[in-house]
């Protein structure tokens, strides 16, 4: 009996040692609900048109919901909506396709040449940090008043973060899949295009996603600067005449024009990005 007992604790400890663990390696998956966004969205506006309508809030200083929709209405209804809203989309289509153009190619060289590397590192960390607007001005000077400072300053915007997020992406691919091609003797523009394409695509599509809003951002700057039409000069016209609906209108359809970019940039790496 004690032989026994003194080996069933034994068998106690190995049979915890075998009893199975949960897996515990799930790393972390957010998940955003389909739905929770717009929910807590139309919380917040009708929260809003509450304090509005009970007359909570001074409405000069902040227009309830129900008057900056009828305001962009009004302005749908009068077609100036549509005129600003065409100048600032001609404005930023512009120069983030010349921006992006030229940001794609030097982030390439940059990340595939070493003399490139070495000059363009050091002239895109020096430019980068500086405020693009504040080179309005100085394009004023060299370009003229019309459109093509405006549209520089936005391609100047959109230029150094699509390099950087570029140049990234190349240096973020395996190497290891590089030189399995290289040792498979694959020509140096099919591993570019079969390999490191599809290795900094991710990169490439969040920096779109960051110079679009750089864009849209730049625009409604350089329009309160220097334009008479676009939404910019809009809002500040209308905060000028204390006509705080229509700035509001002015910042919603701002908003409203970002989501439906975001949106855009969603389907692209959805089509683009189905391989992940």
């Amino acid at each position: 009996m004690l032989d026994r007992a003194s080996q069933d604790p034994q068998a106690d400890d190995s049979a915890a040692r075998l009893r199975p663990v949960a897996f515990r390696g799930g790393g972390f998956a957010p998940a955003a609900g389909r739905y929770s966004g717009w929910i807590a969205l139309a919380i917040v506006i009708a929260l809003w048109q509450l304090a509005g309508s009970a007359g909570w809030v001074n409405p000069l200083f902040l227009p309830a919901p129900s008057a900056i929709a009828v305001a962009i209405y009004r302005l749908a209804i009068s077609g100036a909506l549509w005129h600003h809203l065409s100048w600032s989309i001609m404005r930023i289509g512009t120069g983030w396709v010349l921006g992006t153009t030229a940001g794609v190619i030097v982030g390439f060289a940059v990340g595939l040449s070493s003399l490139a590397r070495g000059v363009g590192i050091t002239f895109i960390s020096a430019l980068f940090p500086i405020p693009k607007i504040a080179l309005l001005p100085l394009l004023i000077l060299w370009l003229g008043i019309g459109e093509e400072p405006k549209i520089a300053t936005i391609a100047l915007g959109v230029f150094f973060s699509t390099a950087i997020s570029v140049y990234s992406g190349v240096d973020a691919v395996p190497r290891n899949l590089i030189r399995m091609a290289q040792s498979f003797n694959v020509p140096f523009h099919l591993i570019v295009r079969r390999v490191i394409w599809p290795g900094a695509l991710p990169s490439i599509l969040a920096g779109f996603r960051i110079t679009a809003s750089v864009a849209l951002l730049l625009v409604v700057s350089a329009e309160m600067i220097g334009a008479e039409y676009g939404i910019g000069a809009f809002v500040l016209q209308a905060g000028n005449l204390m006509q705080t609906d229509q700035l509001l209108a002015g910042v919603v359809i701002l908003s409203l024009f970002g989501l439906a970019v975001g949106k855009l940039i969603n389907l692209l790496e959805v089509r683009l990005l189905h391989w992940r």
